[in-house]
């Protein structure tokens, strides 16, 4: 079995091709598994134990060349969104901002990265790829509240009782599900759980492009939003923090 940085955790439930990592709680999940994508393999699940965060990052080996590998950040961010809503009080509005950031209530709570290795064309198939979510289950004692409306946690908004844990359970399993919808029917079960998720606009129509992008339709003219870019600036994630913006 590989070394893992901290002991596996017992209480995680996981699908059976999971192997999950544990990282201590100053261990950053997403840049363990890209450093160890190659050699540990799909399924290889790290996360983080920390109080304040619901931090993970999992390792996937697509048989795609890269153009079309990268939609599978769509059902990973439709999966982790999924994970929130089975848990959601009553009433609770929870939406993606496309591409990569998560709303509850119209505050940013947390959000999903896609990592690929340097140098694969985009007619290559990919060794690996990393999907990495971040969910703030609790602001800390400095944020009073209602200081900021933008910015919120799965406690601030009535998740009464859920852990980082369940909410990393939650997205496995319903990742899962995702791929098993892509391979029957194809990727269009996948874009439509994540649209679904968006916040809805009258007289707007969207959809996406077979390389990511984001189609906007509305009054017979059509914009286009380009997905690599906006891919690669996570601007709902911190750097300095390393957590969602606050």
């Amino acid at each position: 079995m590989p070394q893992a940085p901290a002991a596996i955790e017992p209480e995680l439930r996981l699908p059976p091709s999971f192997t999950p990592v544990r990282l201590r709680e100053r261990g950053d999940a997403f840049a363990h598994a890209v450093s160890i994508a190659a050699k540990e393999g799909a399924g290889t699940l790290v996360h983080v134990g920390r109080f304040d965060l619901a931090e993970f990052a999992l390792v996937l080996e697509p048989d795609e060349p890269l153009t079309r590998a990268r939609l599978g950040f769509y059902a990973g961010m439709a999966a982790l969104t999924e994970a929130l809503v089975a848990y959601a009080p009553p009433e609770t509005l929870i939406e993606i901002s496309w591409p990569d950031a998560v709303t509850v209530n119209f505050g940013l709570v947390g959000g999903g990265r896609l990592a690929w290795p340097d140098g694969v064309a985009e007619t290559e198939v990919p060794p690996w790829l990393v999907f990495g979510g971040m969910i703030r289950t609790n602001l800390m004692d400095m944020h009073e509240p209602g200081l900021n409306p933008n910015v919120t946690s799965l406690a601030q908004e009535g998740f009464e009782s859920i852990e980082a844990r369940d909410v990393i359970e939650s997205f496995a399993r319903r990742f899962m599900v995702a791929l098993d919808g892509w391979q029957e029917t194809g990727f269009a079960v996948v874009a439509q759980s994540y649209l679904e998720l968006m916040p809805r606009e009258e007289g707007l129509s969207r959809s996406i492009a077979e390389n990511g992008d984001l189609l906007l339709r509305r009054d017979g003219k059509v914009e286009r939003r380009a997905f690599l870019p906006a891919l690669e600036q996570a601007q709902w994630y911190d750097p300095q923090t390393k957590a969602p913006r606050a």
